[in-house]
């Protein structure tokens, strides 16, 4: 089910299931969508939450306690459904809890609580993850947005470009099916503008750890218009689309990392894991500027 959130500027549709972001129209820009419309052609997804795992881990499988569990990519909860707390004018809260299906792939306690902010032109995605079990609870999360690349019918995707709050050197980390390699490429040298094209994504995302930006705007050189996503104190961030031809670029914000192609299988030990105590509490948040 759809709940929407509107002010003057812009109109946000939100889905109870995964609590996914489907739509942020600026309706003073003659109603321009800015989130991919999950079209199957190429990706049926608009902004999935990925929790309990970000990215993929090793034959799909881990070990916990003795035991080995089975848990796809990017986790469970953007696919399941999310109860609405709460409703306000400018304002929505869903919520997930763990139940029977969870524990069978997944056996910890937990209540996922996403939280979406609109104020003028900016949506504020808040994150809350808290253990109400009698053990420790192990997780990652992460975000996946989609944004339409291009914006308008008279722009291409090599017309756009993502420019960094200041200027940077990166390097890439490699992946191979999904899981990293350990192997770096270099990406930027001291540059804060990185030009879009295809062949950037040939060698699937671009995967950055432990940088020292806090924002990223992707930005057309033709129209200027943007989207800014914010993400103070996260630790990695992905950048992807699904090959040639794929209208939309990924801005993708994470507590959490695929695993490595070799090394313990054990869940307490993979890089990027979050451990909460009975009782504690995870929060964060970051934020989209449609421009």
């Amino acid at each position: 089910m759809l709940y929407t959130l509107e002010n003057e500027v812009c109109r946000v549709a939100v889905d109870t299931r995964g609590a996914e972001l489907h739509s942020f129209i600026r309706k003073d820009l003659n109603e321009l969508e800015y989130i991919w419309p999950a079209e199957a052609a190429y990706w049926n997804r608009h902004a999935p939450v990925l929790f309990p795992l970000v990215g993929r881990l090793p034959q799909d499988a881990y070990q916990h306690q003795g035991r080995t569990y089975t848990l796809g990519q990017h986790g469970f909860a953007r696919d399941r459904e999310f109860r609405l707390l709460h409703q306000g004018p400018a304002a929505l809260t869903f919520e997930l809890r763990a139940d029977e299906d969870s524990r069978r792939i997944y056996p910890f306690e937990f209540a996922l609580r996403l939280s979406y902010r609109l104020a003028g032109a900016t949506l504020t995605i808040g994150w809350e993850v808290e253990n109400p079990g009698a053990a420790e609870l192990l997780f990652s999360i992460g975000a996946h947005p989609a944004f339409r690349c291009p914006l308008l019918p008279e722009e291409s995707f090599e017309d756009y470009e993502l420019v960094f709050d200041h200027p940077v050197t990166l390097q890439r980390h490699l992946l191979e099916e999904g899981l990293l390699t350990g192997h770096m490429a270099p990406v930027l040298e001291q540059q804060n503008v990185l030009p879009l094209s295809y062949e950037l994504f040939a060698q699937d995302a671009l995967v950055f750890k432990h940088f020292d930006f806090t924002h990223l705007t992707l930005r057309s050189r033709l129209s200027g218009r943007s989207v800014r996503v914010r993400f103070d104190g996260f630790p990695y961030l992905g950048l992807w689309t699904k090959g040639a031809g794929a209208p939309f670029v990924c801005i993708e914000p994470w507590h959490g990392i695929a695993s490595a192609t070799t090394g313990s299988r054990e869940l307490a030990d993979k890089e990027g894991i979050l451990s909460l105590q009975p009782g504690q509490h995870f929060t964060t948040t970051h934020s989209i500027t449609v421009e």
